[in-house]
């Protein structure tokens, strides 16, 4: 009796081992027909609705968010930071996949645009976005447009061209919260 029991016990373990192969090359044949993205972007695309209002409401100043630009720009960064000069960041990949970041704060100016520029310098020359004029600043790593409106400076500035950074600045609204 205890013999047929012990053999039925082994072939149910074979027969489980067995299962789990049939499994196992099933999930491989699988694994094989899915597509997969070894270019899949890690960059996660963040909301930063609630950001923004609250910056709106806390700053001092008119804080400003691009509006109507395409599907293709997509923000990663948001911080506003009440303790350090109300600095609101808010930071984009452009469709080229550059980075573009809107700054705002009511620091020194001259110390607050060298520091989110990269060491960025006044290159003296100046370019008008939807009837405002902004200074052009030119940097080993990232170039900006910097304007001084509104009791605080706003630097659109990042890798991307100077034409990417004109249509983030010409996209910038500023919502009453």
């Amino acid at each position: 009796m205890g013999g047929v029991a012990g053999m039925r016990g082994r072939q149910t373990v074979r027969g489980m081992f067995q299962s789990l192969g049939v499994i196992m090359v099933a999930a491989g044949v699988m694994y094989l027909f899915i597509p997969h993205d070894d270019k899949a972007d890690p960059v996660e695309t963040k909301d930063y609705r609630v950001e923004l209002l609250t910056a709106q409401r806390a700053a001092p100043y008119p804080v400003l968010a691009p509006e109507g630009l395409g599907e293709d720009w997509r923000a990663t960064v948001v911080s506003y930071k009440r303790e350090d000069h109300d600095a609101w960041q808010l930071g984009f990949l452009d469709p080229d996949t550059q980075y573009v970041a809107v700054h705002q704060s009511t620091e020194e100016p001259k110390k607050y645009i060298a520091d989110v520029t990269q060491q960025a310098k006044d290159s003296g020359r100046t370019q008008t976005v939807g009837g405002q004029v902004w200074q052009r600043w030119e940097g080993p790593k990232y170039d900006a447009l910097v304007r001084t409106d509104g009791g605080a400076t706003t630097v659109v500035t990042g890798t991307a061209s100077f034409d990417r950074l004109a249509q983030m600045a010409g996209a910038l609204q500023a919502k009453k919260a």
